[in-house]
């Protein structure tokens, strides 16, 4: 069976591309998603697909943390990822399955959903650059800890329910640019939290068949419901995207040679200059 044979009708009905063209790329806001049940995506598929990929595409550990917690101080849940996706419904864990377009009958599904986008996305913010998908399984009641990333993302719920917790992007009270910096130049995607931090967000409750488009680098963290939950991640890049990474690098440079940096505006055309600078550094060898 084909992926077009699997998917007959359009994903993202018109309401849902409308209502793209309000947000993208700078706010969060709820979407809706038809994607049917798909044999990619159940348990033991995706338990399949974790125990297939390599290392380094795969993260998992007990969902009980806490919002705030360092990278470092994350234990070990004691079982395979395998295991781990069998077993969600009761072993209070969180999972996540990385860059699952390195596998050819994912890659098709990303591109499909990804081609209904294409009319909203690329005549805002370019072409769409790295595709790429990730899967999260998710045990009642587990924390995803407060972070970033750096991809424009839909976040489709297919399983269960959370809530999405998202801080406004490019705002120093929630993430300051030193953070930005951090992750930048090779960083862990994790935050530092602050108690007061909560009030300032948007709150996206997500169940099956609705989806939260999340901007660039928006600080977030996500609180699930009661019942196991799997969720598919379809993100890009663009232009605009990788301009504002090499804005905060060329920063974190500037940083360490003793200068204190302003923020890069949200919209990176205006940084070009940083920007350019550090790809000619990088050319010459002058950052790793």
């Amino acid at each position: 069976m084909t992926m077009h044979q699997m998917i007959s009708t359009p994903v993202f009905p018109a309401a849902t591309l409308e209502r793209m063209e309000e947000l993208y790329p700078l706010q969060a806001g709820l979407l809706h998603h038809r994607l049917p049940d798909h044999p990619l995506l159940s348990l033991d598929a995706l338990a399949a697909l974790g125990e297939s990929l390599a290392a380094e595409q795969i993260e998992y550990n007990p969902g009980d943390l806490p919002v705030g917690i360092r990278p470092e101080d994350v234990p070990s849940n004691g079982l395979s990822i395998g295991e781990t996706i069998r077993t969600i419904d009761s072993n209070r864990s969180w999972a996540v399955l990385k860059n699952i377009e390195s596998v050819p009958a994912y890659r098709e599904l990303l591109l499909s959903l990804l081609a209904e986008l294409k009319p909203v996305v690329e005549p805002r913010t370019g072409a769409m650059l790295t595709p790429q998908g990730f899967v999260f399984i998710s045990s009642p009641g587990s924390i995803t800890p407060y972070h970033f990333d750096p991809e424009h993302n839909i976040l489709l719920q297919l399983r269960g329910s959370k809530v999405m917790n998202v801080w406004p992007a490019g705002d120093e009270r929630f993430a300051h640019r030193v953070e930005h910096e951090r992750y930048h130049t090779g960083g862990h995607r994790n935050l530092p939290w602050q108690d007061g931090f909560e009030g300032g967000q948007q709150r996206v409750p997500l169940s099956p068949g609705e989806a939260a488009l999340m901007p660039v680098m928006a600080p977030h963290f996500v609180a699930n419901g009661d019942t196991p939950s799997i969720s598919l991640s379809i993100t890009w890049r663009s232009e605009w995207s990788y301009r504002e990474s090499e804005a905060h690098a060329a920063n974190a440079l500037l940083r360490r040679a003793g200068m204190n940096p302003s923020m890069p505006p949200r919209w990176p055309d205006h940084a070009r200059a940083k920007t350019v600078g550090w790809r000619i550094a990088r050319k010459l060898r002058l950052v790793s």
